[in-house]
């Protein structure tokens, strides 16, 4: 396989895999993908899953491949083809969770634990609360309150069957009369919605379908690793993606024994970096799965001044208060007290009850009310600015985790009135860093604290308020920053020479199975930050034309459709329908309000979809030249930059997607083997283009390699970014040409090109001799270049 000799890939192509997209298919582009210039394909999970999955994410046994996949001898074959073609497999793999599914049976983990409760060799393996409910696992799969849905259980040998359900029953009492059968298993059923408050096992993050896995456990981490850990040593797997890592107890403690047992192969850890985070310089991975490198990409592309303009409008427009949508930092704000008091609430009760069983344990903590203690648990952790802290008790408090909680705590004690009162709020920052004692509560706690605090910020801010704060829809991608969503040069820059030095093998994305958009349909909307005035004068004019149920949707909906770029309501309508009950305005998934939903697909059915969809060519027209530089700037800064490029399946070419299931439609019979045309063949000859060049060339790119900015030279030098590697390549790629035009143009502006000699332009053939122009992408064929020098 290709990689730059150290065991690290020079680009991955990733590909979502599913009954309708086994193994074999993948095989089948095992020889395009080759000819692409990728070196590893880049697998979603494969170890046996919910039946039917689209995804793999909620496994079932991890002792088995797939069998709708194609099982372990298809997974085997798809590498004995891809090692043929000098391509290396990376595994996603999920340590955190598994599926609570319908039949139950299909966990036999977690079968053998409902049935013999915490005697269960089992028992071990999932984070249950056995001190709740009378030592009982609460299952909230009933679709109404128990009393209305006893008639509907039957007892089967030794099952008990509910709907599409099947249950152990404790072995003994199957022949007990059913109330007394119900009342004498290690689990209770229970109305779905008691979730919220009663749920005592962990999940991921709010999903009661997933139940989370104590990996931290020796025994637990080689149980549910020995058949992926086989596969690398069998050499059919090359590396490893981690999913959600931050669900754990330890992540980094996770990590180090995951190095140690795979040898140190080539990983990344799909940790969410929030605005200028940084990753912890103590990890054994690689570096991250590139979400990071996704706001910078992105961001370098979006104007500043127009993205400032858009807020002012939508604000207009919308007339959304500040904490619902109106202002960014208050719309967390607001939407992580409701997840923390809905949501979350069974969380946090139970951080409560292990912080009052520590208070009693110890007379200088005792007499923190549980109302005191509850408070400063909700308002320490919604002024957490990031993910969670990584304390673990008996280890020294890193800085930074120290400093984001110290802060986060002085301001929570605003929360109280008495000032006694608040020095519970000092109470839950040092058992949430740890600093209290080592023993069992103040593991629990310290752990679960900043377990819950990753599902808050994900639910509050990721699937709540970016559906609430709409200026601009490309920016509110994971781990954006929406209320700053353009990058400078310089900021550009200065990332990358940090990834060069410190991550050099870090994954880097534009589009996933994860991003609410792919990148080509931000890359559209992002082009909106460069005429501001017109998109909202043009939503004037749509408002009194198709009238929507409210404004947020209407703004919401409009700006969804012009980046997906063509008017398909059975894309767009379920993406907008996602849209409206994340948010939980005005109907949510729990509380849908079916009249306000179906005014809503009426009106993306008659509106961005019906005949005032043509009201968008004029400014798509007038964007044209924005939407061109946006798509094929990120694809060439990214194939270029520090780290290890993903390519998501289709992205090669022109690729719109919206938010999931829509990212995870599997492709069409004949679709990647069609000859593009237009922007899509551009951006299929530069993604062939730069992947060959990193394929001839590893050490141009790797972590012996060298980043250098190359600033322009002239009045237009803001609108063009570029950098050389290894003294070898230079990448220039031109930004917010629209406004550029307004300026006068690029004429008087150049990029000097390093080392003097002679560079041909691997796009165009075209040679250059100690600058390079801008205007040569403003003006030329193409708004990038690719440069090497000649020899």
């Amino acid at each position: 396989m290709t990689c730059d000799g150290s065991g690290t890939p020079t680009a991955t192509y990733r590909l979502q895999l599913q009954p309708r997209f086994p193994f074999a298919a993948a095989e089948a582009a095992v020889p395009r993908l080759a000819g692409l210039g990728v070196s590893h394909l880049h697998l979603s999970p494969v170890l046996e899953a919910v039946p039917g999955s689209a995804h793999g994410y909620d496994v079932v046994d991890h002792t088995a491949v797939r069998v709708e996949l194609g099982g372990e001898e298809g997974l085997r074959a798809l590498a004995r083809t891809a090692h043929a073609h000098g391509l290396g497999l990376v595994l996603d793999i999920v340590p955190n969770h598994m599926a609570v599914p319908a039949p139950e049976h299909l966990n036999g983990p977690l079968w053998q634990v409902l049935r013999d409760g915490p005697a269960s060799p089992y028992a071990r393996w999932f984070d249950i609360d056995w001190a709740e409910h009378g030592g009982k696992v609460l299952l909230p799969v009933l679709t109404g309150p128990l009393g209305e849905e006893l008639g509907r259980f039957e007892p089967d040998g030794g099952v008990l069957r509910y709907r599409g359900h099947a249950f152990p029953l404790r072995p003994g009492t199957e022949r007990l009369p059913l109330p007394e059968l119900l009342d004498a298993q290690w689990y209770r059923p229970a109305w779905w919605r008691v979730a919220r408050t009663e749920l005592n096992y962990r999940r991921f993050f709010t999903v009661s379908e997933l139940i989370a896995v104590r990996v931290e456990d020796p025994e637990v981490f080689d149980a549910t690793h020995a058949k992926v850990l086989q596969l690398l040593r069998d050499g059919v797997v090359d590396g490893l993606r981690v999913d959600h890592p931050d669900g754990l107890a330890d992540p980094p403690g996770y990590l180090r024994r995951l190095h140690r047992a795979t040898d140190g192969r080539w990983t990344v850890a799909e940790k969410i970096l929030s605005g200028d985070e940084r990753l912890p310089a103590d990890w054994p991975v690689a570096g991250t799965t590139g979400y990071d490198a996704l706001r910078h990409l992105d961001g370098v592309f979006t104007d500043p001044e127009g993205a400032a303009e858009l807020t002012a409008a939508y604000r207009a427009f919308t007339g959304a208060a500040p904490d619902r949508g109106g202002d960014w930092p208050a719309t967390v704000r607001r939407a992580a007290y409701r997840i923390l008091t809905h949501e979350l609430a069974a969380e946090v009760e139970r951080l409560v009850r292990t912080a009052g069983r520590i208070c009693e344990a110890s007379h200088l903590l005792r007499d923190h009310a549980p109302w005191a203690v509850r408070t400063a648990l909700v308002e320490t952790m919604v002024r957490l600015p990031v993910y969670r802290p990584y304390a673990v008790p008996g280890t020294p408090v890193a800085p930074a985790d120290a400093a984001l909680l110290d802060e986060a705590a002085q301001q929570a004690r605003a929360a109280f009135a008495v000032p006694e009162e608040a020095r519970a709020v000092e109470f839950v920052r040092d058992a949430a860093l740890g600093r209290l004692a080592d023993g069992p509560d103040h593991r629990d706690f310290c752990a679960r604290f900043a377990q819950t605090a990753s599902a808050l910020r994900a639910k509050s801010v990721e699937d709540t308020a970016f559906y609430r704060y709409a200026p601009l829809l490309s920016a509110t991608e994971v781990g954006g920053t929406p209320d700053r969503p353009s990058v400078t040069p310089a900021e550009f820059h200065a990332f990358c020479a940090r990834l060069q030095r410190d991550w050099p093998a870090t994954g880097t994305v534009l589009s996933t199975h994860d991003t609410k958009r792919s990148a080509d349909v931000r890359a559209r909307i992002a082009a909106l930050a460069e005429h501001p005035g017109a998109w909202a004068r043009l939503m004037d004019r749509l408002w009194d034309r198709a009238a929507a149920p409210d404004p947020h949707v209407a703004w919401t909906a409009w700006q969804s459709a012009f980046g997906l770029g063509t008017p398909d309501a059975r894309r767009l309508g379920p993406a907008v329908l996602k849209s409206v009950r994340e948010a939980a305005l005005l109907t949510s998934w729990t509380e849908p309000d079916a009249a306000y939903e179906a005014a809503v697909a009426d009106f993306v059915a008659a509106g961005p979809c019906g005949p005032s969809y043509e009201a968008l060519a004029e400014l798509e027209g007038a964007a044209a030249a924005s939407i061109r530089a946006n798509t094929l700037g990120a694809a060439l800064l990214h194939l270029a930059m520090p780290g290890v490029p993903d390519l998501y399946m289709g992205t090669e070419g022109l690729y719109t997607a919206l938010v999931d299931p829509d990212n995870r439609r599997p492709p069409r019979a004949g679709e990647q083997d069609a000859e593009p045309a237009g922007l899509a063949a551009d951006k299929l000859l530069l993604t062939r283009t730069a992947l060959g060049l990193r394929r001839e060339h590893p050490e141009w790119f790797g972590a012996a390699a060298s980043y250098e900015p190359l600033p322009a030279l002239g009045p237009a030098a803001d609108h063009c970014v570029a950098f050389v590697r290894s003294g070898e390549v230079v990448a220039a790629a031109l930004r917010l040409p629209h406004r550029l035009a307004q300026r006068g143009g690029a004429d008087g502006t150049v990029v000097p090109l390093p080392g003097g000699g002679v560079w041909q332009e691997l796009l165009t053939g075209r040679v250059y001799e100690g600058w390079l122009p801008v205007s040569a992408l403003s003006d030329g064929a193409y708004p990038v270049a690719l440069l090497t020098r000649s020899r």
